[in-house]
């Protein structure tokens, strides 16, 4: 089990996207196992709906998967799948309007967020859901998925400097209404 675990937490190689993308079901299952958790997680941030993240994620991996053969760098596939995620809750979101009541999730082993209060767990999700979808988004990206402004830039289609500097905003807004100033 232990093995299992560690072996589904490495990274995917070169060879398993490649031949993912050339149609190979359990090449794209294995992708899937490793990169599942972490899409929900941006899809939440984004969309902070439990059940629209996992929707989101759900169109994600099937938009991952027809047009896996577009990714040019498989070395970039983490990153490609986020900003998919991210995209397809943002876009959900905007859709679905806003709903007058959020989900929080009160246990989540991948999660240190789990080890919060109750209290300072809704209060971070009522501050992210006032922000813009866009805003959300670039959290996300950022300190959910781990990505540098570099990247989140790229798949943007955004100046790395533009993505700092909203991400210094976004930042200044969430401690604004969290009350940390």
């Amino acid at each position: 089990m232990i093995a299992e675990s560690s072996q589904l937490r490495a990274e995917i190689g070169p060879a398993v996207v490649a031949e993912a993308s050339a149609g190979d079901e359990a090449a794209f299952t294995r992708i899937v196992a490793r990169y599942h958790p972490d899409l929900l997680r941006v899809a939440q941030v984004v969309c902070g709906d439990v059940d629209l993240a996992a929707e989101a994620a759900q169109s994600a991996w099937t938009i991952a998967w027809r047009r896996l053969g577009d990714l040019r760098d498989p070395d970039r596939l983490r990153p490609w799948l986020m900003s998919i995620a991210a995209n397809e809750a943002r876009q959900l979101a905007r859709r679905r309007g806003r709903r007058g009541v959020r989900e929080i999730v009160l246990v989540d082993d991948a999660s240190t967020v789990a080890d919060a209060p109750v209290a300072e767990r809704i209060d971070l999700a009522n501050a992210l859901a006032a922000m813009d979808p866009r805003d959300r988004e670039l959290l996300g990206l950022r300190y959910v998925a781990g990505l540098d402004s570099t990247e989140i830039g790229r798949h943007l289609g955004m100046n790395p400097n533009t993505v700092r500097a909203r991400l210094v905003r976004a930042r200044d807004r969430l401690r604004q209404e969290l009350g940390d100033d």
